[in-house]
């Protein structure tokens, strides 16, 4: 007998009061990390093109832009540069918070998953309205605030860790894969090393198609990371019907 949870997680046979996994579950699944990867990779070109050349995703380069400002005495660019810090930090609440709340049954969506998709959606569609005439902090820290909530809600990939919105991690974990596939012809490793290089090549072409799509449209552009999350949201539906 197969059995399937309202979350789309992995279908369960049973066979002598014992479990198999056949299937991994959608939020970890190869397919919705690739499309995840394209909106992180999006997002980042998004706003160094147009958003005032910085990456909101990754908060690396905001910690050392603080100590640079304060060593210069420029505290108001210091609080500038924090302010992605602190959207990323509310994003990793907000993210928690939604893992943590059990949906009442009449409400449509009852995945968290899902749930933190469509606010991803949401967020980034206002942001297509906001011109560059807008100081760009209203527009990057709300980006920060939506790859954090990203980031902290798909974490694993199939059965190892990784991230939509950034590649210094998926860059490590896919070396690391690849040497031990080499050197102890390990298969699971080479198996990982190629998930791993599939996401990696998934950003670049995200960032590829930001960097076309900007300089058509400007700002709107940011519509087409609305289209592939409204994707990613559709996959845990198809799933749902596949797997029933």
């Amino acid at each position: 007998m197969i059995l399937i949870t309202k979350d789309t997680k992995a279908p369960i046979l049973k066979v002598n009061n014992s479990k198999i996994k056949l299937q991994t579950k959608t939020s970890e699944s190869l397919r919705l990390g690739i499309v995840l990867a394209i909106v992180g990779g999006f997002l980042d070109a998004y706003t160094f093109i147009c958003r005032g050349q910085v990456f909101a995703n990754a908060q690396t380069g905001n910690i050392v832009l603080i100590g640079v400002e304060v060593t210069k005495g420029n505290f108001i660019q210091a609080i500038m540069a924090f302010l992605p810090i602190l959207a990323f930090i509310f994003g990793v609440v907000v993210a928690e918070k939604i893992r943590d709340f059990k949906a009442p049954s009449i409400i449509f969506f009852t995945n968290a998953e899902r749930i933190i998709l469509i606010i991803e959606i949401i967020v980034l569609f206002i942001i297509g309205f906001i011109p560059t005439t807008i100081p760009h902090i209203f527009s990057t820290v709300p980006i920060s605030f939506v790859s954090s909530v990203q980031i902290s809600s798909f974490r694993i990939l199939v059965d190892s860790p990784y991230s939509t919105t950034m590649c210094t991690g998926n860059l490590r974990s896919a070396s690391q894969a690849a040497y031990i596939a080499f050197t102890r012809k390990d298969k699971k490793s080479a198996i990982n090393a190629t998930r791993y290089a599939i996401i990696i090549f998934s950003f670049v072409i995200g960032a590829c198609i930001s960097g076309i799509l900007t300089s058509w449209i400007g700002v709107k552009s940011i519509w087409f990371a609305v289209i592939m999350l409204s994707f990613s949201v559709s996959l845990f539906t198809i799933d749902n019907h596949r797997f029933k």
